[in-house]
C-alpha cells in the first residue's frame, strides 16, 4: 500500500509527491489497475484525505514514469467509484473515501466512527405517527397504532452518505434530536437497557426521487442502494423498524460468503 513520505509537503504540493508506489512492470496485472488499486488503498486508509490535490495526468505520468493513457485509466476507474474528482484548472482531487459497511447487527454511526470517517447527523423528522399496514406487520403492531419515526440524514466528512428513516415502538424510550445528532440509534438503544439480538434485512436497489436525490447531493434519478431491516431484542420483541437509501457512489454493503459443509 501506498505510504507518507513527507507528510509536511502534503498541504502544499500534490498529495501523489508524498507517496511511495509499487508498481510491478512485469506483473500480468495491468499497470493501470496496480496504480487504481494502490490509490484506493491510500483514500481508504486516510494516506489521501478528502481534497488532498493529485496533479494532472501529464503530471503524474512523469512523476510515475507512466503513460499518459495508463494514468487517465487509473484515474478514470477511481473517478467512476466516486473515489476522485477532475477540476478543470485544479487537476484530479481526492472526494472521499467509500464506506464499506460489513452485514452486521450493527448501527451505520457505529460502524463509520469506527471506520474514522467522522460521521454526523441531522434529524430531519422526530415524530409520533400511526402505524402504516407495512409498518405495523414489522414491529407486530396494529395498524394506526402510534409509533415513533425518525428521518435522518448521515454525512461523512461534510457530505451525505445515507437517509434513514426508522419507526419504533411509541415510548421505547426518549428520543431527542439533540442527543440523536451526537451518536447513534442502537447505541441509544443499548444504553436505555434494550439488547439487540437479531434482526431480518433485505438490500436492494432503485433510482432516487427528486426529493431524496436533493437530500444526498446526486442528481435526480440516481440508483442508491435500499436497505430495509426489523432488529428484535433479547425477548424477541420487535424494537425497530428501519427503510434506508444510500449513495451507491460513497457506499457498499461487505460479504463474506462461507461453504456449506
Amino acid at each position: 500500500m501506498a505510504k507518507l513520505r513527507d507528510t509536511s509537503r502534503a498541504a502544499t504540493a500534490p498529495a501523489l509527491d508524498c507517496l511511495d508506489f509499487a508498481l510491478d512492470r512485469g506483473s500480468p496485472v495491468p499497470l493501470y489497475y496496480q496504480l487504481a488499486r494502490q490509490l484506493e488503498e491510500a483514500i481508504e486508509h486516510g494516506v489521501l484525505a478528502p481534497g488532498n490535490l493529485l496533479g494532472n495526468e501529464i503530471d503524474l505520468s512523469i512523476r510515475l514514469g507512466l503513460s499518459r493513457p495508463t494514468v487517465r485509466q487509473a484515474i478514470q476507474t477511481l473517478v467512476e467509484k466516486g473515489l476522485l474528482v477532475r477540476r478543470r484548472g485544479v487537476g484530479t482531487q481526492v472526494v472521499h473515501s467509500q464506506v464499506k459497511r460489513p452485514l452486521e447487527l450493527s448501527s451505520l454511526y457505529d460502524d463509520l466512527e469506527a471506520a474514522g470517517q467522522g460521521p454526523a447527523t441531522r434529524v430531519v423528522r422526530n415524530e409520533t405517527v400511526p402505524a402504516s399496514a407495512d409498518v405495523g406487520a414489522a414491529l407486530s403492531l396494529p395498524e394506526g397504532s402510534e409509533v415513533m419515526l425518525l428521518e435522518r440524514l448521515r454525512l461523512t466528512h461534510g457530505q451525505p452518505v445515507a437517509l434513514l428513516c426508522n419507526y419504533l415502538p411509541a415510548g421505547l424510550l426518549p428520543l431527542d434530536s439533540d442527543r440523536l445528532e451526537s451518536t447513534g440509534l442502537y447505541r441509544m438503544l443499548r444504553t436505555a437497557g434494550i439488547t439487540l439480538h437479531s434482526a431480518r434485512q433485505t438490500i436492494g436497489a432503485r433510482r432516487a426521487t427528486p426529493e431524496e436525490a436533493a437530500r444526498l447531493d446526486e442528481e435526480e434519478g440516481t440508483a442508491v442502494l435500499t436497505m430495509q431491516r426489523t432488529a428484535y431484542d433479547d425477548t424477541g420483541r420487535a424494537v425497530e423498524y428501519g427503510t434506508h437509501i444510500y449513495r451507491a457512489s460513497r457506499y457498499a454493503f461487505d460479504f463474506q460468503l462461507l461453504v456449506r459443509p
